[in-house]
């Protein structure tokens, strides 16, 4: 079980692809309102950490809890009902639909969905459509996206793509956020725009976020702790100049003696 400022609980978690340890014995805590960074050299298990938190795997062993509520192995889609949402490194948007578009369809049950409420019921489903229209607006507006607004989404570039993917978490009620190399072949002025976002949602709307990142100067801007993953278990964890200034870490990432740079 977790303490109450804990949103998520990792308890010694593994995951087993054949004879491959991807995940061992792993333990981690999330802290309500936190935006804490996750970081560790390729191979390490930062991926299928959060593909076991967010329900796209289910682990060998361990639990996984989010909001004192055991959620070990539930699969993706009641997860998003609870308030957990993962972004990918690579994004998954609607290309052939508008920015705008995008976002309207995030919203689960829908009264439009259903042919009965679109014949019998019109009106509630134009209501309806009115508010998600009316927030989705309101995102546009928050992330700088206005001039976007009836681009279509694949003729964007992989910086406004992953602001989009941010946009589309604040279309519904997301108690935590799992960002998968958000910064990932984003250029430096939009990385920028983006880690700006991430702090606006956290100070303003109290999103807690869980982020796996490589770029040090990114993580050290927004991530307070910092978890490092090495050999899928966590080798430490602190502040970003912690991290940096740490030999095991050091070690894990570049070689005994070599010192961890920014951005690397």
């Amino acid at each position: 079980m977790q303490s109450d400022s804990n949103i998520l609980q990792v308890n010694n978690l593994s995951k087993f692809f054949g004879g491959l340890k991807a995940i061992s014995n792993c333990s981690l805590k999330v802290k309500k309102g936190s935006i804490t960074g996750i970081i560790g050299p390729n191979g390490s298990g930062k991926t299928t950490l959060f593909n076991l938190i967010a329900g796209n795997l289910k682990p060998n062993k361990g639990s996984v809890y989010f909001d004192n509520e055991d959620i070990t192995g539930i699969p993706s889609y009641e997860l998003f009902s609870k308030g957990i949402l993962r972004t990918f490194q690579i994004a998954h948007e609607f290309t052939n639909l508008t920015v705008l578009e995008n976002l309207m369809m995030v919203p689960g049950g829908q009264s439009g969905e259903l042919l009965v409420n679109a014949l019998f019921k019109p009106r509630l489903v134009n209501e309806e459509e009115k508010k998600i229209k009316q927030k989705a607006l309101e995102v546009i507006k928050f992330l700088n996206l206005t001039h976007l607004e009836k681009e279509l989404a694949g003729n964007l570039s992989g910086g406004q793509k992953k602001l989009l993917e941010l946009g589309r978490t604040m279309m519904v009620d997301a108690k935590i956020v799992l960002l998968d190399e958000v910064g990932a072949g984003v250029n430096r002025t939009l990385l920028k725009d983006i880690g700006s976002a991430i702090l606006r949602l956290n100070k303003e709307k109290g999103y807690t976020f869980f982020m796996i990142e490589h770029d040090m100067d990114f993580i050290s801007r927004l991530c307070d702790p910092v978890i490092v993953l090495a050999e899928g278990s966590v080798l430490f964890e602190g502040t970003s100049n912690e991290v940096k200034k740490n030999e095991r870490v050091i070690e894990s990432y570049l070689g005994r003696g070599s010192k961890l740079k920014n951005g690397n």
